[in-house]
């Protein structure tokens, strides 16, 4: 799959940064002519994979390069105002090569909260590729005012997109980790879920065809419908003997039949790992439209049969016969890995919190406002009669 790649505000321009390392180390080309945009200046500097003509900074009229500071609205005007700023570094795009756009950012701050709705909004009526987002929601114990950002971006963010994916912070924060360290990791989990996800139908370079190809089309069709998605990966190192070796030499048919079981239960298990485990999203799979699962690995621990039993588990899990799948070959990988993308996911507790923690940080922040004159005025007056005013 070819990605339209645009990182907005701090945390999209890192996980994009990270997308284009992840690329690189692994030889893929998904991603074309990534792109940041930002408002603060010093962001944009601290990139080291995004190419230095590739990165926008938009609203220096207004913020003069130092940011939004977390003021959501503002980040919206400023897109809207500099809209054209963007385009013109997304014209360099061969959009004739492009399946999809992807939009990056993190949902609880200021300018990727509100400009990133705003790109999408404005792509939607340019270009008649997909345009999908990837939504990072912020840890509860980051505040009130990203948690009421957040609630306001994703609704948004979810109307003006073909679909949302969906990461929560709140979900993979640990305890005791350093704020820096807890988000490198996170972004790293982030491009090895994705990255294997829009990397399963690329060929270049790889000479192992897959039996069941997973191509642009089926992760278009997974996502299309709108709503939000989530993603759930599993993985387990494996010792592949595909290279003709003497153990491949010395092997009976009865060790290839218990291989060929041993690969099928592998493959079983990954995915209801991966399903039951830890998704980028917590939610009740029994609310899910549309899956697509992908396994990936060394072409002698994949299987059809492993893959079809993955899909049927999926179909009962989720109630849902739209059920897609494949496999992606991995010649040099060490691992056989499992990914899963449930689409249209609508029993999502984590959303109906984030929105209750916001209606109650809005009435809390207009209750100080109201409260604000009469503060300010008790300080300076209460027993301050006799001064008089300097004019």
């Amino acid at each position: 799959m070819k990605l339209a790649l645009i990182g907005f505000g701090q945390a999209g321009g890192k996980i994009v940064d990270e997308f284009v390392a992840y690329e690189r180390r692994t030889g893929l080309d998904i991603f074309t002519a990534p792109v940041a945009v930002n408002t603060a200046k010093t962001d944009l500097h601290g990139l080291e994979h995004v190419p230095t003509d590739n990165r926008v900074l938009i609203g220096q009229a207004r913020v003069k390069g130092h940011g939004v500071g977390a003021d959501n609205e503002l980040g919206a005007e400023i897109a809207e105002q500099d809209i054209d700023e963007v385009q013109a570094a997304l014209d360099e795009i061969p959009v004739h090569e492009v399946d999809a756009f992807l939009i990056v950012a993190g949902l609880g701050g200021g300018t990727g909260s509100g400009g990133a709705p705003v790109l999408a909004k404005h792509l939607k009526r340019i270009y008649t590729e997909p345009v999908f987002g990837l939504g990072v929601l912020p840890a509860a114990d980051e505040g009130g005012i990203y948690t009421l950002n957040a609630a306001r971006s994703f609704q948004t963010f979810v109307r003006e997109t073909d679909n949302v994916l969906v990461f929560d912070n709140d979900a993979w924060r640990q305890t005791g980790e350093s704020m820096a360290g807890g988000y490198d990791e996170i972004n790293r989990e982030i491009v090895r879920r994705f990255g294997m996800l829009f990397g399963a139908g690329e060929t270049e370079g790889n000479d192992r065809v897959a039996e069941s190809v997973v191509d642009s089309s089926e992760i278009i069709n997974t996502l299309a419908g709108g709503g939000v998605s989530t993603v759930g990966y599993a993985a387990e190192s494996v010792q592949s003997d595909d290279d003709g070796g003497l153990r491949s030499r010395i092997r009976r048919d009865d060790d290839d039949e218990f291989d060929e079981t041993n690969t099928t239960n592998r493959i079983t298990s990954l995915v209801r790992k991966a399903a039951l485990g830890r998704l980028t999203l917590p939610c009740d799979l029994s609310g899910t439209e549309r899956s697509l699962l992908v396994v990936g690995g060394p072409p002698g621990q994949l299987n059809r049969k492993g893959i079809e039993r993955g899909r049927s588990w999926l179909e009962e899990e989720t109630g849902s016969m739209e059920v897609r799948g494949g496999d992606y070959p991995l010649p040099d990988s060490g691992t056989v890995a499992s990914a899963v993308l449930f689409s249209g996911v609508h029993r999502v507790p984590r959303i109906k919190e984030l929105q209750q923690v916001a209606i109650e940080a809005r009435e809390n922040i207009d209750r100080l406002r109201a409260e604000s004159e009469d503060n300010l005025d008790r300080l300076l007056h209460d027993g301050a009669e006799e001064i008089s005013p300097l004019y």
